[in-house]
């Protein structure tokens, strides 16, 4: 298996391709800003389907078919335990400076909340964006720059509070939580927008096409790198 991953590991940056729908746009665009490749579990088969070789599958390989399994042999790493997702175990053994994770997002809400959590427990550096969206977990100060009147979703995953400048509807001074105010449908009335937020983790939802001004803000860098040809 992988190593676990380290903040100051190298490399160019990962996709890991679950098993929702993915449109070749979208994993295009993903391997554009991260080229290293990966899938978890039954995200094989859209790999095998687009002609697309992965550098490691991971998972307990419960949906993953035949053909998949052949075709990717050399590469599988599979992971028996039950008590964390494929999506887990791909970002956990993760070699990459950071992660951008499609065919997590469009499909089952149970597999995208699950994705939320993992990813809110270590404040993990990825983003996972999905036809409509992309999604991560602030960190406690961001600062971005977004076209005007785009949607701006904050949702709490726990008991938050935070400040903010550029939105129509500022967040100071209220308290955030599941079951209380949450932030959703939120408008950028500026062209920058920051954030700052404190207690538990907040996921932020931006349109899909922010995508590039999400990962410079993050501070996420890309290595260049030419994608393979879908």
């Amino acid at each position: 298996m992988t190593p676990p991953s380290c903040p100051g590991a190298a490399g160019p940056a990962e996709t890991i391709v679950g098993g929702a729908p993915v449109s070749m746009p979208i994993l295009n665009k993903a391997l554009t800003l991260a080229p290293r490749l990966a899938a978890a579990d039954g995200g094989a088969d859209t790999l095998l389907a687009a002609g697309l070789r992965p550098d490691r599958v991971v998972g307990d390989m419960d949906s993953i078919s035949p053909a998949a399994r052949a075709e990717f042999a050399e590469v599988m790493h599979p992971v028996a335990e039950q008590d964390s997702t494929d999506f887990a175990k791909a970002l956990r053994s993760s070699e990459a400076p950071w992660t951008l994770g499609v065919g997590f997002l469009g499909a089952r809400i149970d597999h995208t909340l699950a994705c939320l959590s993992e990813m809110a427990r270590g404040r993990a550096r990825c983003v996972l964006l999905g036809e409509a969206d992309c999604v991560c977990i602030l960190p406690p100060r961001l600062s971005l720059c977004l076209p005007l009147g785009s949607r701006v979703s904050l949702w709490p995953l726990g008991p938050a509070e935070g400040r903010s400048t550029g939105l129509e509807w500022p967040v100071d001074g209220i308290a955030m939580a599941p079951d209380g105010r949450i932030g959703t449908s939120n408008r950028s009335i500026s062209p920058e927008v920051t954030l700052r937020f404190e207690g538990a983790p907040v996921a932020l939802l931006l349109p899909s096409d922010a995508i590039a001004p999400l990962l410079e803000a993050l501070g996420f860098r890309s290595r260049p790198s030419a994608p393979p040809a879908l």
